[in-house]
């Protein structure tokens, strides 16, 4: 069971999760960006969006191989 707890899959699908909501978050705040703290605050989310993507990216790689052509 501990294994399963700290399974790459497992990891993959909250870092997915963690990505979905942060878009959310962004979404819902967009229409609030007028601020200067709040333009601040979603540059941030974006950027935690962003290296979430690229941890995805990379995990998914190391789980599914390129097939050789």
């Amino acid at each position: 069971m501990d294994q399963n707890l700290h399974s790459p899959q497992r990891r993959l699908i909250e870092l997915r999760i963690e990505h979905a909501d942060l878009d959310d978050l962004i979404d819902r705040n967009a229409d609030a960006a007028d601020r200067p703290g709040d333009e601040l605050a979603i540059r941030r989310l974006k950027k935690r969006r962003l290296l979430l993507r690229d941890q995805i990216a990379r995990l998914e790689a190391e789980l599914e191989p390129p097939t050789p052509a």
